[in-house]
């Protein structure tokens, strides 16, 4: 397992944009200034995941929009990470997940919990 500089956990989905705008937003100003960074999905969130899915989420100015941003944050390097057991639970198909998207397990989200070095958690 790798330990990431920054580990953002994000439960939120469309429900809660704003949310999900700052995880996206934080995670690729981490990477901009050179730490690795992953962001895990889990309960609703894993929606994001699925492709188009982020096309809805945009707040507004001053901010991006998730379609803008997700695939730029994956291109400088950061790590999406989506839960299994909350995708079975969500009816979200692993064939339908974006391009870079890996699956994780709860053993999985404990070890990056407790091995990142910072943390942020958006729920």
């Amino acid at each position: 397992m790798n330990v990431s500089d920054l580990l953002i956990t994000l439960t939120a989905h469309e429900r809660d944009s704003n949310n999900v705008t700052i995880a996206f937003t934080m995670g690729l100003k981490a990477l901009e200034k050179g730490h690795s960074v992953e962001i895990m999905l889990m309960s609703d969130a894993v929606h994001l995941a699925e492709k188009d899915y982020a096309d809805k989420i945009d707040i507004g100015e001053p901010f991006e929009a998730i379609k803008d941003i997700l695939p730029r944050f994956m291109e400088n390097g950061g790590k999406v990470n989506v839960c299994y057991s909350c995708m079975v639970h969500n009816n979200v198909k692993e064939e339908n997940l974006i391009q870079g998207a890996e699956v994780i397990t709860a053993d999985y989200v404990v070890d990056a919990l407790m091995n990142a070095k910072q943390s942020l958690q958006l729920n």
